[in-house]
């Protein structure tokens, strides 16, 4: 049940908006310093910031009908 462990991320309405308009407007594949901004905006963890974005990206792939991990497919 590891992927339930993940998945119980406590995210405040404002939290969530700020990293849903980064995944939106800024990338969906935040580098580290990009990662660690967003984290300290969010007053996450980066690790708690990148669990999410790699949550995202999944939830997102799936909706566009793509392979829920990265693979040959750049979005």
């Amino acid at each position: 049940m590891a992927s339930n462990a993940t998945q119980c991320l406590q995210l405040s309405e404002d939290q969530l908006k700020v990293l849903e308009e980064n995944f939106n407007k800024v990338t969906k594949h935040p580098d580290g310093t990009t990662l660690m901004l967003i984290a300290a905006e969010c007053g996450l963890s980066e690790e708690d910031t990148q669990k999410w974005f790699k949550q995202r990206n999944a939830k997102w792939r799936q909706a566009e009908g793509l392979p829920a991990e990265l693979g040959s497919v750049l979005d």
